[in-house]
């Protein structure tokens, strides 16, 4: 089981996708963990940080004009999705065509 410093012991507060959060949940129940908190520990005593090779993909913040009315209409979706402006904006610009289809402006 995992051991607890008890002389440091602070909240930690990340995002996971909600199939990780129910992984947590099955694995307390596997391992007979008390809380959420033993099975990050566990995680952490047991993963080889040394060796592992996260996949980042860089990021850079650009400031764009846009019309109050496309500032409104993003936020309201964003609140009415349950997602960021910025990941809006993300997935309208994937889905643009690099060339203009026949038909479109």
């Amino acid at each position: 089981m995992a051991t607890r410093n008890k002389k440091s012991s602070a909240p930690l507060t990340f995002d996971l996708p909600l199939e990780l959060i129910a992984k947590i949940k099955s694995i307390r129940n596997g391992h007979g963990l008390a809380s959420a908190s033993e099975v990050v520990r566990l995680a952490m005593d047991k993963f080889d940080f040394e060796r592992c090779q996260p996949v980042t993909v860089p990021h850079r913040q650009i400031s764009v004009r846009i019309t109050a009315d496309q500032r409104a209409m993003l936020k309201r979706y964003a609140k009415k999705k349950g997602t960021s402006v910025g990941e809006l904006l993300r997935l309208a610009l994937e889905d643009l065509p690099v060339k203009p289809g026949k038909g479109r402006k």
